[in-house]
């Protein structure tokens, strides 16, 4: 609802309002970090599902990290490519709302299954043995499955409340999406109960899944500390590192825009990280887990060297 009354049909996108040059500049690193990640993930889901060494719970949950990944920047940059290429800064209030609603529901998703994935490392680590018993298929699908209920629920109640906010002190969004800090500099009225229960709810998602890490990694650390070799110390602790690589990326940026005390105060701030999340992060993710991974690079080379004998043939 607008000062004079009105409501509000209608959001300006105004964070990268730049010289035409500089627009086409940053479209094209946008469209190449793109396609990058569309071919990184699919390539990674297309690989998991094709080779038989990686039918295991850990790459089930891996080939769900490509899928979030893919739909995660899908949400955000083919509107900002949008942008970028026709100037064209409008976005309806349903839009906004549902992009809103995806990129919170996406990102919870990916707190969470990175949670799930530090507890599958820990059960492989600690119950080798019983690995395969305690990760059943029913199991690791049952909580990819309560990985998405929990986002979805976080979602819901998110979106709900901010778009239960009155917009009357402008329509100009001081950003290059709908997110949470410049939404909320356009509220008035009464914001202080619905601005508790967002914080509380980005609060509840970010800690619980931390926790969940954090407890994960302590079992894992005191079971390595009982190897009695070094080979043997450094073997078991890397086949987390790529985890603990993509943990510390996603989570670090979330804390910084979400968790901090000076939330869209600093707006310029907050679009160099927000295009590290959005952007580079699910670019980097498919090379973390697939440069950092011998079981990865084993089957890309192997289905690097199928194609070339299928060319030849």
């Amino acid at each position: 609802m607008a000062e004079n009354g009105t409501v509000v049909t209608e959001f300006v996108l105004v964070g990268f309002q730049l010289q035409a040059e500089l627009q086409m500049g940053l479209f094209f690193v946008f469209l190449i970090l793109y396609l990058l990640t569309l071919v990184g993930n699919l390539g990674m889901i297309l690989l998991i599902q094709s080779d038989p060494h990686l039918q295991t719970p850990m790459y089930f949950f891996l080939s769900h990290l490509s899928f979030l990944d893919i739909c995660y920047s899908s949400v955000i940059i083919p509107q900002l490519l949008e942008t970028l290429r026709t100037d064209k800064t409008v976005i309806t209030y349903k839009c906004c709302a549902t992009q809103f609603f995806f990129f919170t529901l996406y990102a919870s998703t990916e707190c969470f299954l990175l949670a799930v994935m530090a507890y599958d490392r820990c059960v492989a680590v600690c119950n080798p043995l019983l690995y395969a018993t305690a990760m059943t298929p029913q199991t690791c699908l049952g909580l990819v499955v309560g990985a998405y209920a929990g986002a979805m629920v976080n979602s819901i109640v998110r979106t709900g409340c901010t778009f239960s906010l009155s917009f009357c002190k402008s329509n100009n969004v001081d950003f290059f999406f709908c997110d949470l800090p410049p939404l909320l500099k356009l509220a008035c009225g009464e914001t202080k109960p619905w601005e508790l229960v967002i914080y509380l709810l980005a609060f509840s998602v970010i800690t619980t899944s931390i926790s969940a890490i954090l407890i994960s990694y302590l079992f894992i650390i005191r079971a390595i500390l009982r190897i009695r070799t070094a080979g043997g110390k450094v073997k078991t602790f890397s086949t987390c590192a790529s985890h603990m690589t993509a943990v510390a990326l996603f989570f670090g940026t979330l804390i910084f825009m979400y968790l901090k005390g000076n939330m869209g105060k600093s707006l310029w701030k907050d679009r160099i990280v927000s295009v590290f999340y959005t952007v580079v992060i699910p670019m980097l993710n498919p090379m973390v887990y697939g440069l950092r991974n011998k079981e990865v690079k084993k089957a890309l080379k192997k289905a690097l060297n199928t194609m070339k004998v299928s060319q030849v043939e």
